[in-house]
């Protein structure tokens, strides 16, 4: 992404929020925008695809504090469309430092104004077309209750800046290649000064910061070499994910440049709710209710898993409702190997409708207990 890019696109109006906006701010309103307009709600809609493709972008440069530092203060310093010069004078304008500039050859800030009060200053010798670490790029996965707990692999559609594929990111038609630039040799960047006091390091006014002369651009990128690609992978979803978790896979992001390794990708999980069962941490919850007659008298109920498998809980005779068994082994499993545990709560239930022999028998039942079974008593010191 060149500075020129920087300079035309309003990132932050893409994802509607403030200049001033939080990290946590930028990332709930990509993933609203996102989800919004991702291809895969919007089949067939080229306008929707497009608004996906631009968030994506505007998210990769904001969700990254040293390229939004470095969007923000080239905004700053262009922002009235030239470069204030110490003693009040007006310098080049932002047309005539990046004049008919391409993606991906201006380069950054500092690279613009390296050697700006550097005094007397020789040509640039470095050059911008070693390998580039391609962009980290971000999606999200939902995924069952039961994926989490186990792990899963996902397909998910991505979409990342790419070499062009008509060009192989050349830059040329395809038959023709680039050339060396005869100007700066090669390293994109010359040196002009003014009146002798300081010197100013900018593109190269003839290959626009490439480095390299385009003779026969290519038709599809226009010369840049650079593409937006859309892609679908297998992402494995590792064992005991948990709603929200924002996990790295190495290497799966953007296309590196000149050889350059690919960034990575992050995928921010979402866990769908389970009917029966819970989660705190590596343990899973579970409420199971139980007759008033087990919970008095205790009993050995039958429980479900995960699994699927059943297991037998002992309830002790006087359990009352809510209290909480620990079932070992019956939950997530740990990064360690080792596995959580399940933990059952019981729910006493208490009948809606009773026969008359029912009736009879608790009554029966509240005689043979007395005064003494009030569970009131404590309220007026008795």
């Amino acid at each position: 992404m060149s500075t020129k890019d920087w300079l035309e696109k309003d990132y932050y109006k893409v994802l509607g929020v403030s200049s001033d906006a939080k990290p946590e701010e930028i990332k709930k309103a990509f993933r609203k925008l996102a989800r919004e307009n991702h291809p895969d709600q919007n089949q067939n809609n080229p306008e929707a695809e497009q608004r996906f493709k631009d968030i994506s972008e505007a998210h990769s440069v904001l969700s990254d504090a040293k390229k939004r530092k470095e969007y923000d203060e080239a905004r700053s310093l262009f922002g009235g469309g030239g470069f204030r010069f110490p003693g009040g004078g007006q310098g080049p304008s932002m047309e005539d430092l990046f004049r008919n500039a391409s993606g991906g050859g201006a380069g950054n800030i500092s690279d613009l104004f390296g050697n700006l009060f550097g005094g007397t200053s020789t040509r640039r010798t470095s050059t911008n077309r070693g390998p580039r670490r391609g962009q980290d790029i971000e999606g999200e996965a939902t995924i069952d209750f039961t994926q989490a707990v186990d792990g899963a692999t996902v397909t998910m559609q991505t979409v990342s800046d790419e070499a062009c594929e008509a060009c192989s990111g050349t830059g040329a038609k395809a038959g023709t290649l680039p050339k060396v630039c005869p100007t700066c040799q090669g390293s994109g960047m010359q040196t002009s000064t003014s009146g002798g006091v300081f010197a100013v390091s900018e593109p190269c006014h003839d290959c626009r910061g490439r480095g390299l002369i385009v003779e026969e651009p290519c038709p599809v990128c226009g010369g840049s070499g650079r593409g937006r690609s859309t892609r679908s992978m297998q992402v494995r979803i590792p064992a005991g994910v948990t709603d929200g978790q924002r996990i790295r896979i190495k290497g799966k992001g953007g296309a590196g440049e000149n050889g350059g390794a690919s960034g990575d990708l992050y995928v921010v999980v979402h866990v769908r709710a389970h009917r029966l069962f819970g989660r705190k941490g590596d343990n899973l919850t579970l409420n199971v209710p139980v007759t008033f007659t087990e919970a008095a008298l205790g009993a050995d109920i039958s429980v479900p898993t995960l699994t699927g498998q059943r297991v037998t809980l002992k309830v002790p005779a006087g359990t009352p409702n809510g209290r909480t068994f620990r079932v070992r082994g019956k939950g997530v499993r740990k990064s360690d190997g080792s596995t959580g545990d399940l933990l059952v709560t019981v729910e006493v239930q208490v009948p809606h409708a009773i026969n008359d022999t029912a009736k009879e028998a608790l009554a029966s039942f509240a005689a043979a207990m007395g005064d003494d079974a009030d569970p009131r008593a404590s309220l007026y010191g008795g």
